[in-house]
C-alpha cells in the first residue's frame, strides 16, 4: 500500500474534523474526500471509521456500495464506456477493448503512466446515441472504434507535445 503524502493525511484530517459529531457524516466525509483527493484511500476510510464510530469495514462496504467512489487513484484522462443492454448490443464490447489497448489501462483501473483511467459504466443516460462512450465528459455518441482510435490519439498528440510521458 502506497504511503499519502502530508498534504492529503492534513486534508483527510481537516474534512473528518469538520464533520465529527454530525448524524449522518460518513457519505458526506467521503465525498469530500475524494472530491479533495480524487480518490479515497484507506488512510481516510479509517479516520472516518474513528471519527463516527464504525469500524473500516463499514466505511469500506459504504464505499464498495456507491459506485461514484473510488479507492484508486484517476487517471489524468478518464474514458467511460458504456456496457448497459442498448450499448452493448450495438458493440460496446469491442469499443472497450480498443480503449484498453490503447491507453493501457485495465478495465475499471489507471494506466501505469497515471495518464488514462478506464471505466465500464452500466448506463450513461444516452441510450438513444447508443453505444456512448465518454472521454474527458465530451459525450461520444455512436460511437465507433474509428471515433474513440481517434480522440484518444488526439490526447495522446497533446500529452506528447506538452511533454507529458504517454507510453
Amino acid at each position: 500500500m502506497e504511503r499519502l503524502n502530508q498534504e492529503s493525511v492534513k486534508r483527510i484530517d481537516e474534512i473528518v474534523a469538520r464533520h465529527k459529531g454530525e448524524p449522518g457524516p460518513a457519505i458526506v466525509m467521503l465525498h469530500e474526500v475524494q472530491d479533495a483527493l480524487g480518490y479515497i484511500p484507506y488512510e481516510a476510510m479509517s479516520a472516518i471509521a474513528g471519527a463516527t464510530g464504525t469500524s473500516v469495514a463499514d466505511i469500506y462496504g459504504i464505499v464498495n456500495f456507491y459506485a461514484q467512489f473510488t479507492t484508486e487513484p484517476k487517471g489524468k484522462h478518464v474514458v467511460n464506456v458504456c456496457l448497459g443492454t442498448a450499448c452493448y448490443v450495438k458493440g460496446a464490447q469491442h469499443l472497450i477493448e480498443t480503449a484498453r489497448e490503447l491507453t493501457g489501462a485495465e478495465i475499471n483501473h489507471t494506466s501505469k503512466d497515471g495518464m488514462f483511467s478506464l471505466d465500464a459504466t452500466r448506463c450513461l443516460g444516452a441510450c438513444g446515441l447508443a453505444p456512448v462512450v465518454v472521454i474527458d465528459g465530451e459525450v461520444i455518441g455512436s460511437a465507433t472504434i474509428d471515433k474513440i482510435t481517434q480522440r484518444i490519439n488526439e490526447i495522446k498528440a497533446s500529452e506528447q507535445s506538452s511533454g507529458a510521458a504517454i507510453s
